[in-house]
């Protein structure tokens, strides 16, 4: 009998991999903070999981808590229709939501993932716009080094060059971008100054400025000062524009805050939250807007945010959304205890020959090469240390689940300053 990976090659895209690309790992089952895999070759690994799978689960895999609110929403019904109907794991949830979030965000717009619901936010800032008496503002001012979804829309707020989706010129809308805000404290004044001049020459056509608050992740895994977030809100205010914060990555406190809007002390207009929403079970993301936007698409001829997902509000996702926000409390005491844990585990990786930088934001760890990683290389010689990572670009990085122990994080500096010396030296 064909083994699954076998079966899978040939058969099954993965992200941004080719049909006869690496053999993906078969998981064969997962607990806590790790993964059981097995490679094209037979061999078999017992691995931590430094990923969360892509930042989601923060809670680990089998949680008791997660597990039994799945269970227990199943017995009642896994879906139904949002239109013209409501259910308590979806109006519990946008409960929790707004009582997290700051306290400008009153009203919770649920969507079926993150991309979605930039999506979502992009056409509520439009809206926005045309019922305040703007419906000439469609653009949307954004960051050099971006990245905030595969799907359409999300596409043109990405950077339109160093990111992923450059081949789509063609497709998606023209933007305007401000170059990537920068890490120093030096180098804050003139990216502001910058930031002032290409906003106000565009103001007239903008409906909103799209951020990562603070961290940009799919983009390069770069923070930046919070200055230059600080900047963003008052420059938005200035010109009427909506600020547009998406914490689909940083949200949940995964750079020490809460939400990373908080590292600014700024309120969005809107607020996107995704990934960690679910404790990595399902798919579900939220927009949150404030008031103030909520009233103007009430007021206007149309009267409703025009997206409806088939599958929004699904139960069973708001069901074990609404557990993991309320394990959230107890899981984030450890980020603090995480951030300094990555940052000694992963200092020796600085004296790597082929290691540009090492930093470490929250349960954030990013160790960044002076070339491309090899990641299957990489990625094998991490397994056979005992840790599961995914490299990309030239960036080996790691994101742990919450709930890893201190054992955990060691194991995960391990495997990757060993993987990287071993491979890249």
């Amino acid at each position: 009998m064909s083994s699954l990976v076998e079966r899978d090659r040939g058969l099954l895209w993965h992200p941004y991999a080719a049909l006869d690309g690496p053999a993906p790992y078969a998981v064969t089952s997962a607990s806590g903070t790790r993964l059981r895999l097995e490679a094209a070759d037979g061999a078999r690994f017992d691995v931590v999981d430094a990923m969360s799978s892509w930042w989601c689960a923060i809670h680990g895999y089998r949680h008791p808590a997660l597990d039994a609110a799945v269970r227990d929403q199943v017995d009642r019904f896994s879906h139904v229709m949002f239109g013209g109907l409501t259910h308590e794991p979806a109006v519990r949830l946008a409960e929790q939501l707004v009582a997290l979030a700051p306290p400008s965000l009153r009203h919770v717009f649920l969507a079926d993932s993150g991309s979605v619901s930039v999506e979502v936010a992009l056409k509520l800032a439009v809206q926005y716009q045309a019922a305040t008496g703007r419906p000439g503002r469609r653009r949307f001012v954004a960051l050099r080094g971006g990245y905030h979804g595969d799907t359409t829309g999300a596409m043109g707020v990405c950077d339109p060059e160093d990111g992923m989706h450059a081949l789509f010129p063609g497709l998606v809308a023209s933007q305007v971008f401000l170059p990537r805000p920068p890490a120093l404290p030096s180098d804050v004044d003139s990216w502001v100054a910058a930031a002032e001049e290409v906003v106000a020459a565009h103001a007239d056509t903008a409906a909103a400025i799209v951020v990562e608050p603070v961290l940009q992740g799919a983009g390069g895994m770069h923070a930046y000062r919070p200055e230059c977030l600080a900047a963003l809100r008052r420059i938005a205010d200035e010109h009427d524009l909506l600020l547009v914060a998406d914490e689909i990555a940083t949200g949940f406190g995964r750079t020490g805050p809460l939400f990373a809007v908080e590292w600014a002390g700024v309120e969005p207009d809107v607020l996107c939250v995704g990934k960690a929403l679910t404790g990595g079970y399902l798919t579900l993301a939220a927009v949150l807007c404030s008031g103030r936007v909520a009233s103007a698409i009430t007021r206007s001829p149309q009267r409703a945010l025009l997206h409806g997902p088939t599958f929004m509000a699904n139960p069973l996702a708001c069901a074990v959304a609404s557990a993991s926000l309320e394990l959230l409390p107890t899981s984030r005491e450890r980020v603090p205890a995480i951030e300094a844990e990555l940052t000694a585990v992963l200092k020796p990786a600085a004296d790597l020959g082929s290691v540009r930088e090492v930093r470490v934001l929250g349960a954030v760890g990013v160790v960044q090469l002076d070339g491309p990683v090899d990641v299957p290389a990489v990625t094998r010689a991490a397994m056979e240390r005992g840790v599961w990572v995914r490299p990309f670009r030239d960036l080996v990085y790691t994101m742990p689940p919450f709930v890893s122990l201190p054992a955990d994080i060691a194991a995960i500096g391990a495997g990757i300053v060993g993987a990287i010396g071993e491979v890249h030296g």
